[in-house]
């Protein structure tokens, strides 16, 4: 069995995100969504939220699930049997942060080899930051993000200006 993980804040998942997944699914018996857990950052959404919230997105993809990891990624992939990671592209600047990080991977585990993949082409300009100034200032975000995720945004936000 062939088994892939995908890790990210997912801070939230964007339909650029679910588009990897999706592709990943056809490729790998099985695709692990991989939500890490960072201190260093200061998220919208706690851990819990954002493993329920990919959870319910990929609900549809049988052979997808979803997870959570505060450890190493390398060592998380070992744990759970993981052959390769996936990450995805949007554009060259994200190359050489993606390639550097890769090559620490390897480093760290040369079992575990690191595949990019970008997303369709009408994604490439969406990320989650993107995507959460835009629902800040009102905007509609349903073309951006999954259903279960923009009933989210709004929930969150609504209290966040009460």
């Amino acid at each position: 069995m062939r088994i892939v993980v995908y890790p990210g804040s997912f801070d939230p998942l964007t339909n650029g995100h679910l588009d990897v997944i999706q592709r990943a699914a056809k490729l790998f018996d099985r695709v692990i969504v991989a939500v890490a857990q960072n201190e260093s950052k200061s998220p919208l959404f706690n851990l819990k939220e954002r493993v329920r919230l990919v959870k319910s997105s990929i609900q549809h993809l049988a052979n997808v699930e979803a997870d959570s990891f505060s450890t190493l990624l390398v060592d998380y992939v070992e744990r759970r049997t993981g052959h390769a990671i996936i990450r995805g592209l949007r554009a060259v600047s994200d190359f050489e942060f993606e390639f550097q990080l890769a090559l620490m991977n390897r480093k760290l585990n040369e079992r575990v080899e690191t595949i990019f993949m970008m997303p369709k082409d009408t994604y490439t300009f969406l990320s989650s930051r993107i995507v959460k100034e835009i629902a800040r200032l009102g905007g509609d975000v349903s073309a951006f993000v999954p259903g279960p995720v923009q009933a989210a945004l709004i929930k969150k936000l609504a209290k966040a200006t009460r």
